[in-house]
């Protein structure tokens, strides 16, 4: 592939940057993370207004009608300012597979709506104990009612709908679930990033089949489980490229002994190492991104993307930390949230481990 943006895809780049420079200030952050939503609404509402939440649905839902590449960029911006807005899970794992899947009259009720900001949405694609969101303990019983518990549910607390994965039958289905309904309940629990997560309970909850049934619901699961993953590479992208870059100005100013620290071969090495991490992060995330954004198998180079972003992310923040000494620990400094929000990225949706096993069993099956 080639990894330069076009001309547009650079300006998309350049604009999302500008909002997220413009509204995503330190004192932003910290007012929002004091606050029960975890939601930069001013951020969203600019998100909406230039049309970089819908810019992947399709044209006659409200949407640009672009690529699932085109996101990705969004979400790396989103990652680079740790910005606490859920474009990964409201539009990615909500939207996308409802304007893919959904029946007429839902594609009608929920994308134009999430496109423009109104509505949020998300999907429960995490059980306790169970990392395989195709094999899901929940189930569906024949009148669609859903009994069972799902777990780290991002933006559950604000959406209007979730997409729950459930077995039915012999199978597997996808379905719409008012998480505030009859049958649900929500506890909230805090991530190492300090982000609102759910468990959600159900106990008979009604819910909605995605879709007219056509399409197996194990198939939207893996087409949604993929791009959530991929999603978190490219933010996983965006934090690794700058925790390297304050810790790059960090370095070249701090003296010691009369010399900038950088200029010591063990702190110059160890920017180096990160350096190599940050561009395997970023290379494998696009890669993976412009697979699926064309239509491409993409599940190994989604597994490759994830283990980089896991593994070598994690990397990269120690390193930063580090480097840093004591002021990398500053709240009041902002290289803390670039590692929380690693250490969250590692082990959502599959450690590294588990992508190696899963490449290592690939190949053995060739």
């Amino acid at each position: 592939m080639n990894f330069d943006y076009t001309g547009d895809q650079e300006e998309l780049r350049q604009l999302t940057r500008k909002i997220l420079d413009d509204q995503v200030t330190m004192d932003r952050l910290r007012e929002v993370e004091a606050g029960e939503e975890w939601l930069d609404r001013r951020t969203w509402d600019e998100f909406a207004k230039a049309g970089l939440l819908g810019i992947a649905l399709p044209e006659d839902l409200g949407g640009g009608g672009l690529g699932f590449l085109e996101i990705a960029i969004v979400l790396e911006e989103v990652g680079r300012a740790v910005a606490p807005v859920p474009v990964l899970a409201s539009i990615v794992t909500g939207a996308l597979p409802i304007a893919e899947f959904g029946t007429a009259e839902q594609r009608k009720q929920w994308v134009p709506s999430a496109a423009g900001g109104e509505t949020f949405l998300t999907a429960a694609l995490q059980e306790l104990n169970n990392d395989d969101a195709g094999a899901p303990t929940t189930a569906a019983g024949s009148d669609g009612s859903l009994s069972g518990e799902k777990h780290f549910v991002p933006a559950a607390h604000l959406a209007a709908r979730v997409l729950v994965p459930a077995r039915s039958g012999d199978g597997i289905g996808v379905y719409l679930v008012d998480p505030q309904g009859d049958g649900a309940t929500l506890e909230r629990v805090t991530a190492t990033n300090g982000e609102p997560l759910c468990i959600l309970t159900l106990d008979g909850a009604p819910g909605e089949l995605l879709g007219d049934g056509s399409t197996p619901g194990a198939e939207i699961v893996e087409w949604t489980r993929q791009r959530a993953v991929a999603g978190i590479c490219m933010v996983q992208s965006g934090l690794s490229e700058r925790a390297l870059r304050l810790t790059a100005e960090y370095v070249s100013s701090r003296e010691q002994f009369d010399h900038p620290i950088a200029a010591f071969q063990a702190v110059s090495q160890r920017a180096a190492d990160a350096y190599i991490d940050t561009e395997a992060v970023r290379l494998t995330a696009h890669q993976a991104a412009w697979r699926l954004a064309e239509g491409l198998p993409a599940e190994d180079e989604i597994a490759i993307a994830k283990f980089w972003a896991a593994d070598g992310g994690q990397r990269v923040g120690h390193a930063a930390q580090h480097l840093h000494g004591g002021v990398g620990v500053d709240t009041d400094y902002p290289l803390h949230r670039y590692f929380t929000w690693s250490k969250q990225h590692e082990l959502t949706l599959g450690s590294g481990t588990r992508q190696l096993l899963g490449l290592g069993a690939a190949l053995a099956a060739d």
